[in-house]
């Protein structure tokens, strides 16, 4: 059980940039790393966000990973695992769930590992 709750944030938009054309936009990316991180994790202490890079953002953290994302620094979708970035781009979920365990959520004991 992990020590303090844990925040899956995914960066992104609704236009998929320039070298994600055949990969999935970055709500289906959200939408899809709820699904399969909920079937195979406790997700009791975990949250799951997602931040439109287009849309008003009054936060200062948000704003320091959107930057980077308009800058070219970092690609969308970009995954964090709290602070920490877990995937971009084309996020995988073997990187992802290792990122949710290195943080103590653990897996169901009917998951399929």
């Amino acid at each position: 059980m992990p020590e303090k709750h844990v925040l899956l944030t995914v960066y992104g938009a609704e236009v998929r940039c320039a070298s994600c054309v055949n990969a999935p936009g970055s709500k289906e990316t959200y939408e899809w790393l709820q699904a399969a991180i909920s079937r195979k994790y406790h997700v009791e202490f975990l949250s799951f966000r997602y931040v439109d890079i287009y849309d008003t953002i009054d936060n200062e953290k948000d704003q320091e990973y959107i930057n980077q994302i308009m800058n070219d620094e970092l690609f969308y979708p970009l995954v964090l695992v709290n602070e920490e970035i877990a995937g971009e781009g084309n996020p995988r979920l073997k990187a992802i769930y290792k990122a949710l365990e290195n943080e103590g959520i653990e897996l169901k004991e009917d998951s399929n590992v």
